[in-house]
């Protein structure tokens, strides 16, 4: 395949140098001479171990060249790469220039370019950049529509510097944002030797996964240093303790808990964080990541009156309030909060939890429901429907398979609010509103 990258930094250097021991040809456009001069003499201009002698292989073979002119490029490629830079203004804000410009200089070329090509974009951007900047960009500069005279793809790479020509050909997958599937198969066809699974998703959700992965990495760094910290006051191994918990990969290293929804609670996850910051406050050390956790949690809980607030009306039932599917515990459950605080400001509220059954209850959490929320038992129906016929406004609080069942119940003027997305195909729209989707 022949491709045309834009940007001689750090990730089209080492895109190009990879893509070109592929068997690709490739011709990398810079507006720096030295960096074009530098790939034309078979020299990377960022050092990389083994990034030279793959450029020098690469330019000998005849795959791999360099040219200040995109009018160079383009007449003969298939795909344009963009992966120049985007630095931050100081404030975060991205510097979008060398994204705008490179856009235009592919939109000028392919305004003569009578076979579909695509423009993928590598360059991290924020989402709706493709959409508000690259897609408005390409098609007033080529006067050609996108999706019909040529496709846009947005390709985020996952490359650490040190170790980047070994990412490449290992990543964990290929991600390919792509609204057409002609795009999506143009631009799959570059890493077909890679063995690794190819996804195609939205342009939008591909941005966004960029970021969520960048920032989940930096969480795991900040999380494990913090834990360290605790554990040198303790005089206890924080590696030993950080390897056992990435041993498990059930709960730990795993989907599990990472999923958008309502705020979390229970017996043991509220009480053991509140130890071991009361920890940290007797050892006299700061811990700002743990303490950002409890005071996020009760944003979530926040968010969710403000979305029944949102909706005008006074009647609401929850269906599910201990505070996960197949549990009668309320200790500590956040429905149980959000139902506190929709009572305390006038709501006229309805539950109904299977699971939930003064008569049934004993131990603790009876002894908990009886001093902390006795007047719960008398808003309590005996079935799903008696909540429906009560309640304007439904709000699904756990993940009971029951409540899938509500979404075909609604009237035309009830509303449902959903804190665990019941349903997965369900999307946000005037009578359905999830949390966090």
């Amino acid at each position: 395949m022949n491709i045309a990258i834009f940007g001689l930094g750090y990730v089209g250097t080492v895109t190009a140098a990879c893509l070109a021991e592929m068997g690709h040809t490739v011709v990398g456009v810079d507006v720096n001479p030295l960096k074009v001069d530098l790939i034309n003499q078979g020299r990377s201009p960022v050092v990389e171990a083994g990034l030279d002698e793959l450029v020098k292989d690469s330019v000998r073979q005849g795959h791999l060249k360099a040219t200040l002119e995109a009018a160079e490029a383009l007449p003969g490629a298939d795909v344009s790469l963009i992966c120049v830079g985007t630095p931050d203004q100081g404030n975060g804000s991205p510097v979008l220039t060398s994204v705008q410009r490179a856009c235009a200089d592919i939109g000028h070329q392919l305004a003569a370019h009578e076979k579909f090509h695509v423009v993928i974009v590598r360059s991290t951007v924020l989402p709706g950049t493709v959409d508000s900047l690259v897609r408005p960009t390409l098609e007033q500069t080529s006067g050609r529509k996108a999706g019909q005279d040529f496709g846009i793809s947005f390709n985020p790479e996952f490359l650490r510097e040190g170790s980047s020509i070994y990412d490449f050909h290992h990543p964990p997958y290929t991600l390919i944002g792509a609204e057409d599937v002609r795009s999506f198969d143009i631009a799959a066809g570059l890493y077909h030797p890679i063995n690794a699974p190819i996804y195609q998703t939205s342009i939008n959700i591909a941005e966004m996964v960029k970021f969520a992965c960048n920032t989940f990495h930096a969480l795991k760094i900040t999380f494990a240093n913090e834990i360290g910290n605790i554990c040198k006051k303790q005089n206890i191994d924080s590696h030993a303790v950080m390897d056992m918990v990435c041993r498990d990969h059930k709960l730990n290293i795993s989907p599990a808990y990472l999923k958008p929804g309502f705020a979390f609670g229970g017996s043991c996850l509220p009480k053991d964080l509140r130890a071991l910051l009361y920890l940290g406050r007797h050892l006299d050390m700061r811990l700002p990541l743990l303490e950002s956790i409890l005071p996020s949690n009760e944003l979530q809980i926040r968010h969710g009156l403000e979305m029944i607030a949102q909706t005008g009306k006074k009647k609401i039932g929850v269906l599910g309030f201990s505070f996960k599917a197949g549990t009668d515990d309320l200790r500590y459950s956040p429905q149980v909060e959000l139902i506190e605080r929709l009572i305390g400001k006038g709501y006229q509220v309805k539950l109904f939890d299977q699971n939930v059954s003064l008569a049934r209850l004993h131990g603790a959490n009876k002894a908990y429901i009886e001093r902390e929320i006795p007047h719960l038992a008398t808003l309590m129906c005996a079935s799903i429907e008696e909540v429906l016929t009560a309640s304007e406004v439904i709000v699904i609080g756990n993940k009971n398979e029951a409540f899938a069942q509500v979404l075909d119940q609604i009237t035309p003027d009830q509303i449902v609010i959903d804190l665990v997305r019941i349903s997965q195909a369900q999307t946000s729209d005037e009578h359905y509103q999830g949390i966090c989707w």
